[in-house]
């Protein structure tokens, strides 16, 4: 089968994923990330999957498990994960509306990772259209969590994708449009100062400043980066009034490492800063972790057989150890083929510059159709 002969149309592809871009679903809202998840659903079901609903946990939304027509349905198959939520707040689509500018789109969570889930539910589409059976059950599972680390549903991630064959993630691609056949390890942090509250009209140096002690060491873990584990600090909160020194900062951190053994002695290093003693209190509490996945064979071979159809399709593609973490982590640390950043080609995810190349979402297409229907 000549995959390039599918009837991918950007266009259209690109009015169906309109509704998924203008419906914001940043983490922390999980009933913005349910209505995401409720289009996606409804689309999985009209196309003849199975749909499952899983309850959320710990304050996010739930998932979406959907397991599509197979004459081997419940053997072991593909697993295509993918996430909803984005780190968007609702009422960005203001500064960064849904925009068509020649082969450029522009959109909240347009690169990570709608446009990646879109094209995945496409390509299923355009195999039944085709009449083409795919030789592995197919399922799709949505989550809500992935931006702030998978804390509630990793476990769901894990178990799912044990019970199939390979792991596809439709992440961004990287750069070049290359894949991810492995991911550095990431640890998060919860940090928090406690100090001592003074009217600042009356004298500040009576009091003691958490947030004064937290600018402090905000500086010291940062500059705890070295080659080998890397660390910074992305958010901060504190304070409510002006006139009062601030009696508690909260903060949160993250390191990244390419070696498990590397982040494990940052990690140790990261704990070695609690201070109960001091005027200020400084606490540092370890978060949610991603491990080290590092290509073995299994993950190998499968990027082996997608480099074969990505040049059937006329283009090639390389792999490579990426950072920034994904839920393909976890399924390739457990020694799953995964093979990742099987998504579109963009840039400026994260930022209000966030956009695709509109060609990729053909030519991904293409590639993860391939993927699903010669796959054994």
């Amino acid at each position: 089968m000549d995959f390039n002969q599918l009837a991918f149309d950007v266009d259209h592809m690109l009015a169906g994923l309109k509704p998924w871009i203008e419906c914001e679903s940043p983490t922390f809202d999980s009933a913005a990330v349910e209505r995401m998840l409720s289009l996606a659903a409804a689309e999985m079901a009209v196309m003849g999957a199975s749909v499952q609903w899983v309850p959320g946990r710990q304050g996010f939304a739930g998932s979406v498990l959907a397991t599509f027509p197979h004459a081997n349905k419940g053997s072991p198959g593909i697993l295509v994960a993918g996430h909803m939520d984005t780190v968007h707040p609702i009422g960005t689509l203001e500064k960064l509306p849904f925009k068509r500018d020649g082969n450029q789109c522009w959109g909240p969570g347009i690169q990570d990772m709608k446009s990646g889930n879109y094209l995945t539910l496409e390509a299923i589409r355009q195999l039944a259209a085709a009449a083409i059976d795919t030789p592995l059950p197919v399922s799709v599972l949505f989550t809500p969590d992935e931006e702030v680390g998978t804390p509630s549903t990793r476990d769901l991630i894990e178990e799912t994708a044990k019970r199939n064959k390979y792991v596809l993630v439709p992440e961004p691609a990287c750069a070049g449009g290359n894949v991810t056949w492995g991911r550095y390890a990431i640890a998060r942090y919860n940090l928090e100062t406690v100090g001592v509250p003074i009217h600042a009209g009356v004298d500040p140096r009576l009091g003691r400043s958490a947030i004064k002690e937290m600018a402090k060491r905000i500086v010291q873990i940062e500059d705890m980066t070295t080659d080998d584990c890397t660390f910074s600090v992305g958010v901060l909160h504190a304070g409510q009034w002006v006139n009062c020194v601030s009696s508690s900062c909260h903060a949160e951190a993250l390191s990244m490492a390419r070696k498990q053994s590397d982040l494990d002695a940052g990690v140790a290093s990261m704990l070695a800063l609690n201070d109960e003693e001091s005027d200020v209190k400084f606490r540092v509490n370890r978060g949610v972790t991603r491990p080290v996945w590092e290509p073995d064979d299994g993950c190998k071979a499968l990027f082996e057989h997608a480099a074969v159809e990505a040049k059937k399709l006329g283009f090639e593609i390389q792999p490579q150890m990426s950072g920034g973490g994904s839920d393909g982590n976890f399924t390739g640390a457990l020694g799953i083929p995964t093979l990742d950043s099987l998504g579109v080609i963009g840039s400026g995810l994260h930022t209000l510059n966030e956009h695709i190349e509109v060609d990729s979402l053909a030519q991904r297409g293409r590639l993860m159709a391939s993927l699903l229907a010669t796959l054994t």
